[in-house]
């Protein structure tokens, strides 16, 4: 990871066209390759950007670019696109450089294996009568969250998400199409469960003949009183 604090300006070049007029910024050099600007504002999101793979030469400015105030500049380019980053450095103020090392992720509370955890313990959130047959189902193209049986005989396949997106109604599509060609768990119906799902998934996966089901994380966890709320 390198850190780069400088007053700086930049043009994009791509899909689209942008520019930075010089102004003190950091610069983020990541080990993936990424190339980021960001201002002291705007929170994590970078005024401008390069998503790898991408390579970064330094070049001496223009002479024309030397005369508004440039030492140098460093060409970004996209591997795979047209993709161009020119950043133009005026003043370095702080450049650090440091190996970060690997990365063990982030561990949050309420993510999608302990949502899963529960909502087995809790099958009758999904529909009354269900049972669980078994916590990540093996299938040939990946594991069903959640399989049940309903009582009259057929399989609910449950995909649990933190946020139901469109695509995981995809996915659980896929899940429901390889699962009804088996006799002995046809008929087979699936439910998107999630702690938040976006409106256009909730319309694609009615169209797909899916069910949706929000789950509410602090009621599942038993501290949050769902009898006691007046909305």
């Amino acid at each position: 990871m390198r850190l780069v604090a400088a007053r700086c300006a930049a043009d994009y070049s791509g899909r689209l066209g942008a520019h930075l007029d010089p102004a003190r910024r950091l610069i983020m050099l990541k080990g993936d390759g990424s190339v980021l600007i960001h201002a002291d504002g705007g929170s994590y999101k970078p005024l401008n950007w390069m998503s790898p793979p991408c390579r970064l030469v330094e070049s001496a400015p223009t002479p024309a670019e030397a005369e508004a105030g440039v030492t140098k500049v460093w060409q970004v380019s996209h591997l795979k696109t047209d993709d161009r980053l020119r950043i133009q450095i005026h003043e370095v103020f702080h450049d650090l450089e440091v190996e970060l090392g690997g990365e063990p992720g982030l561990v949050k509370d309420g993510v999608e294996a302990h949502l899963q955890a529960l909502l087995a313990e809790q099958v009758e959130l999904v529909g009354p009568g269900l049972r669980l047959i078994r916590r990540e189902y093996a299938t040939a193209i990946g594991p069903v969250d959640l399989l049940l049986r309903d009582p009259a005989g057929g399989t609910v396949a449950v995909e649990v998400k933190r946020r139901g997106e469109i695509d995981g109604v995809e996915q659980l599509t896929r899940y429901v199409e390889l699962l009804k060609r088996d006799p002995a768990l046809a008929p087979v119906r699936g439910v998107l469960a999630a702690q938040a799902i976006k409106p256009q998934a909730e319309v694609l996966a009615q169209d797909r003949g899916l069910g949706c089901l929000l789950l509410d994380y602090d009621a599942m966890r038993g501290l949050d009183d769902r009898s006691s709320r007046l909305f």
